[in-house]
């Protein structure tokens, strides 16, 4: 029996006035994998991305989450459904300490609007949940640090702890590399390796090292159309992926 993906996408078209960015996208993800979505600049990878979050309605096509048909619900429920992401942009509250950028994101806390931090601060739970996430994600000890004086690396990892602390079924990632040196680039990829073991992994990444060393399956998006995909050994076999830029890289 062949097994159900756990978030598919199924014959999306989405265009911009008369341009054309994606057609016919077909992917699947399977429960328990890392997969990759690679491809050049333009080739639609982060408005596919977009798409499958919410944060874009698709002209055609569907996208399916554990069975339920969630295409064009908004960001917000579809977030409460179980599905987070991180930005290519690093968004978060700059003025907020990092443990307080992590309770906003906590479900119950989240549940009672942004207005919220001070009425929390005898929510134990939420608290000690919100301390969990940051440790995971190698924050411990900088909870009380305003955002904005974390490090750029620390920055990134603080956006994936906010990922998390929405207790996602599957977690998004666009191009979390973006901006990184090689320096911090490692620590990163070890966070990513450590997450993979937990949680339903999807990422657009332009370091394709990164990407192959890390991921189940990728899919190659360019002109619109996944054009290949497969596991990396499979894709560095490929002889599109060979003849083209993209060969270069991995």
């Amino acid at each position: 029996m062949t097994a159900t993906p756990l978030f598919e996408a199924r014959h999306i078209h989405k265009r911009f006035g008369d341009q054309v960015v994606l057609e016919e996208i077909n992917l699947a993800f399977m429960q328990g994998e890392l997969c990759g979505i690679m491809g050049p600049n333009g080739a639609g990878k982060t408005t596919c991305f977009n798409v499958l979050t919410g944060h874009y309605k698709p002209d055609r096509g569907q996208v399916i989450f554990d069975g339920e048909d969630i295409t064009g619900l908004p960001p917000r429920v579809i977030a409460q459904k179980g599905v987070s992401r991180s930005f290519q942009l690093i968004n978060l509250f700059d003025e907020y300490t990092a443990l307080e950028n992590v309770l906003i994101a906590v479900p119950q806390v989240r549940d009672r609007g942004y207005n919220m931090i001070r009425d929390v601060e005898k929510d134990n739970v939420a608290i000690d949940q919100a301390v969990s996430v940051l440790k995971q994600v190698g924050l411990n000890g900088k909870e009380l640090e305003p955002s904005k004086r974390l490090s750029y690396g620390d920055r990134r990892a603080l956006e994936i702890a906010v990922a998390l602390a929405t207790e996602p079924r599957i977690l998004f990632l666009d191009e979390p590399t973006s901006g990184m040196g090689s320096n911090i680039m490692g620590r990163l990829a070890d966070l990513v390796r450590e997450l993979k073991c937990h949680y339903t992994m999807v990422i657009i990444e332009h370091d394709m090292k990164f990407l192959f060393d890390l991921a189940d399956r990728i899919s190659v998006v360019h002109w619109g159309q996944v054009i290949a995909e497969g596991t990396p050994d499979e894709l560095r076999a490929n002889k599109w992926v060979q003849a083209s830029n993209l060969g270069k890289l991995v």
